[in-house]
């Protein structure tokens, strides 16, 4: 395998001010509490305290997670008289849409959401021929520092609520359910933790998440934890927790670089544990579930698109076995001018084939959305510019 030098690569340090790993948010204030931040038993206890019958925790949980609705107009099995008051305790605005921006004939739907506290997160829509996705965001901004990412490059600036997260996914389901996206109603398929934030440095939240999205209708969406994705940059300790839950979400692991030199750089959290480190983790996670694990890897040119890092790659995969993997290149949004650019084309089918070469399962992920700033984070940033 050969290395070439440092002098024909292109280094993070050639135009970026590497920026320090943010581990605590900015701030810290709580949302109000929400309907879907609550446990069964806790929504009973809330709609008593509201002075209401115990079994009207189950209408409005058929309201919510079966007809996808939190307006107390359409709640017509409630009575008419305390409808819009138990509807103002239970479900406050928690977000709401300030931009949306649509591509592929309306099938790619990107929505800019405004919190209570003018925070401001992205999702992802996406329709194709056989499935839907939503690409939720879990934190508004990210402390994980990442140079080629807008959102990493805006930090950290607080944790998302369950319910705040589950908002963005209700959406999603309604918009579906209603038919207003092209194609006619649908129902939400699969769903990525692949948006703004890192999912894993807001671990109870996105449990709470996932349990809310996989439990039965109407206590929950009923959706396949097989479907659901969850993506880190490698917080190793939390990958194997994650391990230990119980609930077969597939894990979703962004290495970008195999060697620990270019990864500290392009991956901060690298410097607290290494390349080896974090594939171990997610070889764990795929001993305990056995859920195939997906390595992401941004093709950025001339910089971590060397056929000597595919090899690496691949030959650090296999040192752990076989099957038990699958890895994604995704070609970067390209910047004019900018180091943050695609590799080229020939470049990337090298790197796919000396990966598949090694008996590694590759596939070049779909990048949809890259004419309406499809990176989480990018229309964040803009408003911010603006």
């Amino acid at each position: 395998m050969s290395v070439p030098s440092s002098a024909s690569q292109v280094r993070p340090g050639d135009e970026t001010r590497p920026l320090p790993l943010q581990m605590a948010p900015r701030r810290r204030g709580k949302p109000p509490r929400h309907f879907a931040d609550l446990s069964a038993d806790e929504r009973v206890a809330s709609v008593i305290e509201a002075g209401e019958k115990p079994f009207r925790a189950k209408q409005l949980a058929t309201h919510y997670f079966t007809h996808f609705t939190s307006d107390p107009d359409e709640m017509t099995d409630l009575p008419a008289a305390t409808r819009a008051a138990l509807a103002e305790t239970m479900f406050p605005q928690l977000i709401r849409p300030t931009k949306v921006m649509e591509a592929d004939g309306g099938t790619t739907v990107k929505t800019l959401w405004h919190l209570f506290d003018d925070a401001k997160v992205e999702s992802v829509l996406m329709r194709y021929p056989n499935r839907t996705t939503l690409c939720v965001s879990s934190q508004a901004g990210c402390g994980m520092a990442c140079p080629f990412c807008a959102t990493g490059q805006l930090g950290l600036t607080r944790n998302l609520s369950t319910a705040e997260i589950l908002e963005q996914v209700r959406a999603a389901f309604r918009a579906l359910d209603r038919g207003e996206i092209p194609g006619g109603p649908a129902r939400l398929n699969n769903l990525v933790f692949m948006g703004m934030g890192e999912p894993l440095a807001n671990y109870k939240a996105i449990m709470e998440t996932v349990r809310a999205l996989v439990a039965p209708q109407p206590d929950g969406l009923g959706m396949s934890a097989r479907n659901i994705t969850v993506s880190t940059v490698g917080l190793v300790p939390a990958m194997r927790k994650l391990a230990d839950e119980g609930i077969p979400v597939t894990l979703a692991l962004s290495l970008h670089a195999p060697d620990d030199d270019l990864r500290s750089e392009l991956v901060p959290i690298n410097t607290r544990w290494s390349v080896d480190e974090t594939i171990d983790a997610a070889r764990h996670y795929y001993e305990v579930t056995g859920r195939r694990v997906s390595i992401e890897y941004a093709l950025i040119k001339d910089m971590n698109d060397h056929g000597w890092r595919a090899d690496l790659l691949g030959k650090k995969l296999n040192a752990r076995g076989k099957g038990w993997v699958h890895v994604n290149p995704i070609p970067l949004n390209p910047t004019p001018g900018s180091i943050w650019t695609a590799s080229d084309r020939e470049v990337e089918d090298e790197f796919v084939a000396r990966l598949r070469g090694q008996g590694i399962p590759t596939t070049i992920r779909d990048t949809r959305g890259s004419d309406i700033d499809g990176a989480c984070g990018q229309l964040a940033a803009e408003e911010d510019d603006e």
